[in-house]
């Protein structure tokens, strides 16, 4: 945890904190629910309906360090009696930025030309030298408008001069122009950048899938900033390798941190390693968060103000 974090929880409670960053295994996660009050989780603590089952729990809430919570079964922790908490708008901007990222260096192609220059094969400017896409005035289409869509929107319509066409279950009430769909390959089709920023779970895993990909304009980049099940990984390595889309950057993965290798082995792939928060203040943000939602519930009896 951020030092100001761990400061701030040994204030309010006696704490273990772990050495590890590795993610609890099943039988990790079963002493932590035995054995305290309340758990903080991140993203790779798969705390499962399983685990549920197996375990007796003494803990009376998961206080989600983010503000997905794909890995945690919301249901069998509560049916458990335990409440489940997340930090929303802590990310929301950090996350945002991290998709304007990826987009300036998918389309830019700035990740192959770094490797170019560190590999010494730099042979100097020409007109033609790896030519990408030229973002200011094209169209963005967002999967998923909520509060880090939105943000998304925002910095592509007043930053970029970007047209903004989203896909969600019901037009939202924007500050700025832009263009609602229902059908998600129609959507696709319309577009030169789609950045996904949907939560993760079952009702949108794969929602990316081969036909939405084959929808894309040859010359479209794929960005995803919301979590690697969303895609269909397999078909995103053949759109890929195929030339059928101009190019994706990606800081999730289906099965975090396993990046596969036929990824790896393309230039026309930006890969993070899920950086979409990683910042110092951020970070301490999404912790301190995390502790007013264990006050709030384990101190002061009352609701937490993020229970999901």
């Amino acid at each position: 945890m951020p030092a100001d974090v761990a400061a701030q929880a040994r204030k309010l409670f006696k704490v273990t904190m772990r050495e590890s960053n590795a993610p609890l295994s099943q039988g990790e996660m079963i002493v932590a629910l035995e054995g305290y009050d309340a758990v903080m989780p991140t993203l790779g603590d798969a705390f499962s309906a399983e685990v549920f089952v197996k375990a007796r729990p003494r803990a009376v809430m998961l206080a989600n360090f983010g503000v997905g919570y794909n890995h945690i079964d919301v249901a069998a922790a509560n049916a458990k009696g335990l409440i489940v908490s997340n930090t929303p708008g802590a990310v929301t901007d950090a996350t945002a930025d991290t998709a304007m990222t990826l987009m300036l260096m998918s389309a830019r192609r700035a990740g192959e030309g770094e490797r170019m220059v560190r590999a010494g094969q730099w042979a100097g400017w020409h007109p033609t030298q790896m030519l990408g896409l030229h973002l200011t005035g094209k169209t963005v289409g967002i999967v998923g408008m909520g509060r880090i869509g939105q943000a998304i929107a925002r910095r592509c319509h007043f930053g970029f001069g970007m047209k903004v066409a989203y896909f969600t279950r019901s037009p939202k009430d924007l500050e700025f122009e832009a263009v609602p769909y229902d059908d998600l390959s129609k959507l696709a089709a319309a577009v030169d950048v789609l950045v996904l920023a949907v939560p993760g779970g079952a009702e949108t895993r794969h929602l990316i899938d081969a036909d939405v990909l084959a929808a894309m304009p040859r010359h479209a980049h794929l960005i995803n900033i919301a979590r690697g099940d969303v895609v269909d990984e397999d078909a995103l390595i053949a759109a890929l390798q195929g030339g059928f889309i101009g190019g994706a950057g990606l800081d999730v993965y289906a099965q975090e941190p396993h990046v596969p290798t036929a990824l790896k082995a393309l230039e026309n792939v930006v890969l993070l390693p899920h950086l979409g928060t990683a910042a110092l203040e951020v970070r301490s943000d999404m912790g301190l968060m995390a502790l007013r939602n264990l006050r709030a519930v384990l101190i002061d009896g009352q609701d937490a103000p993020n229970a999901v």
